[in-house]
């Protein structure tokens, strides 16, 4: 018999996992009455997958309604999806939900075309119109306010997830939702406030994923160390059950580290725990405009403890574009946490989320954007567009460069002088006019460029630059040879055809994946 109910989304990679669509799954029987569980399908694809494939392995199932999940990454390739299943077949109810849909949803082509869209929290309405729209009687909105229930009566997703997705993809959890805090480019600066899951309850859909062989836990939190003692019980949780590939990814409040969650984390053995820090901006008036509280001095002495009294991998976030910020005062954010050396710095540029109170200062601080997803910052009234097209390819090349990990001996020399930031800026400036790219960048071709910038712009000895990036390439593992490690690579001195040699770099990242 086929289903009558798909949910489906487009994930932005394979890896990805969608839990609010695992949440509607779960729900179905308890909000939307008998039988109806057993009615619906999880259907997942990427958007890298053709929209006609997708509209073909739709429609094959023969579904009375599709249940899309919209985000600002898939909005585009979701609103052709449903365009073409409307035209092939009418009568197919689609009905939307997620962020991207739920604020400021009068005017966008997705919605025109849907037959009807939910708004907010989804785990009771959607089950509840499911029954309605497949038993009767017919709802009269097009637009349903999502009913918000208490935790206690939301049922957890955690059974959803396959025994292949326990194998090869992220697994997200949350012990709360919502958000405290106002940040106003964030669309949980909307929540009143964080609710969390009876803990006992969570736990034990914890172990049972643990007793499936689950090792990869990413928590969606917003802010997972709020509450201590809860943040503590989970930790301990884990530490109890140890194992070579567990992997646990927390979102985590900067300047809240108190002694006795430091004690815990410094009990985790290396690669276990990878916390992500919001940092965006140091700048304290662009924090108090954007209605962001954060103690600046707390947050650099926790994270440099962090860095030096325990394991976690740290990736940090900091937001250019923000409401006054320039690049003057992001360059002193920036050089500010590079002294303190986290891991990873994610340099992101400001978006303005549907919904999120960061359009009250489009005026006052003349802040234009992209008309078009993810609705990128392109001026404001401190920083122009060329000079945000300009930070854009810094922060590419600053992932090919130092997020890779590919140069963790050059990049210190790379970025030496009184401003890391600037030194950085003025080889990506370089790159950029004698490229002209910001993609299909080699890791030789990387090599290259960065011994002719730190030999020809910056002066140093060239044996001394060749075999610092000669360290570099050969722990990266890169089996290539670049032109200025000629005479230094031994084995490679007659390397195949470049087309050869590619085809080989992809076949041994495929084999490693």
């Amino acid at each position: 018999m086929p289903p009558a109910i798909i949910l489906s989304t487009l994930n932005a990679k394979y890896i990805h996992a969608s839990l609010g669509l695992r949440y509607l799954l779960a729900n179905m029987e308890r909000h939307g009455g008998a039988g109806l569980r057993e009615r619906a399908v999880l259907r997942e694809f990427t958007i890298a997958r053709p929209v006609a494939e997708i509209v073909a392995a739709l429609l094959a199932e023969e579904p009375q309604i599709i249940g899309f999940g919209v985000y600002i990454w898939n909005v585009v390739q979701t609103t052709e999806v449903v365009r073409q299943l409307k035209q092939a077949r009418p009568a197919l109810k689609i009905v939307l939900g997620g962020p991207e849909v739920s604020y400021e949803w009068a005017d966008q082509e997705i919605v025109r075309l849907a037959d009807h869209l939910i708004t907010g929290w989804g785990d009771v309405s959607f089950p509840k119109l499911c029954r309605a729209l497949l038993d009767g009687p017919p709802p009269l909105m097009k637009v349903i306010p999502g009913e918000q229930p208490a935790l206690a009566d939301i049922a957890l997703p955690y059974a959803e997830f396959s025994a292949d997705d326990l194998a090869h993809r992220l697994l997200y959890v949350e012990a709360s939702r919502g958000c405290p805090f106002k940040c106003e480019f964030c669309l949980s600066s909307l929540d009143k406030t964080a609710w969390a899951f009876e803990q006992e309850r969570f736990l034990a859909a914890l172990e049972t994923l643990y007793e499936r062989g689950a090792r990869n836990f990413k928590f969606v939190d917003r802010t997972f160390n709020l509450k201590i003692d809860s943040s503590l019980t989970i930790l301990q949780f884990f530490f109890d059950r140890l194992t070579p590939d567990l992997f646990l990814h927390f979102e985590v409040i900067p300047d809240h580290l108190p002694e006795r969650l430091k004690d815990m984390i410094a009990r985790f053995p290396p690669g276990v725990l990878q916390f992500e820090v919001g940092i965006q901006t140091f700048n304290p008036e662009v924090q108090q405009a954007i209605s962001r509280r954060q103690d600046n001095a707390k947050t650099c002495e926790n994270l440099d403890w962090l860095v030096n009294h325990s394991h976690a991998h740290l990736h940090t976030d900091l937001i250019f574009g923000l409401p006054g910020e320039t690049l003057a005062s992001f360059a002193e954010g920036f050089d500010r946490l590079y002294a303190i050396r986290p891991h990873e710095i994610q340099l992101g540029v400001l978006k303005r989320l549907r919904g999120t109170p960061i359009a009250r200062h489009s005026v006052a601080h003349g802040m234009v954007y992209d008309a078009e997803p993810p609705y990128t910052v392109r001026q404001t009234a401190v920083v122009d567009a060329p000079t945000v097209e300009r930070f854009t390819r810094l922060a590419r090349y600053w992932d090919l460069l130092a997020n890779s990990g590919r140069f963790p001996q050059t990049l210190p020399i790379l970025l030496a002088g009184p401003s890391p930031f600037n030194a950085f800026l003025a080889f990506a400036d370089w790159l950029w006019q004698g490229t002209g790219q910001t993609s299909r960048l080699t890791p030789e071709m990387l090599v290259d460029s960065l011994f002719d910038f730190l030999t020809g712009v910056t002066g140093m000895e060239k044996e001394s630059a060749r075999q610092t990036l000669l360290a570099d390439y050969q722990a990266s593992g890169a089996r290539a040879n670049p032109s200025c490690l000629h005479g230094l690579l031994k084995d490679r001195e007659n390397p195949a055809p470049r087309a050869v040699r590619a085809l080989v770099q992809r076949q041994d990242r495929h084999g490693g994946a």
